[in-house]
């Protein structure tokens, strides 16, 4: 299994060879939204994170 890339990985070079760099950003804030999304669920966090919205 070593000579398998991660995922990141291939995400990356799929968005160099397509010329798709415009998905980058939305990538990002879905990372961003899913990361708030599980913070949020059972944290210390969550009032905090209640007030941004």
């Amino acid at each position: 299994m070593g000579t398998n890339p991660s995922f990141f990985i291939e995400m990356l070079h799929f968005l160099k060879e397509r010329k798709a760099w415009w998905l980058v950003p939305i990538i990002i804030m879905l990372l961003l939204v899913g990361i708030l999304v599980i913070f949020g669920q059972s944290s210390a966090l969550s009032p905090f994170i209640y007030a941004l919205f």
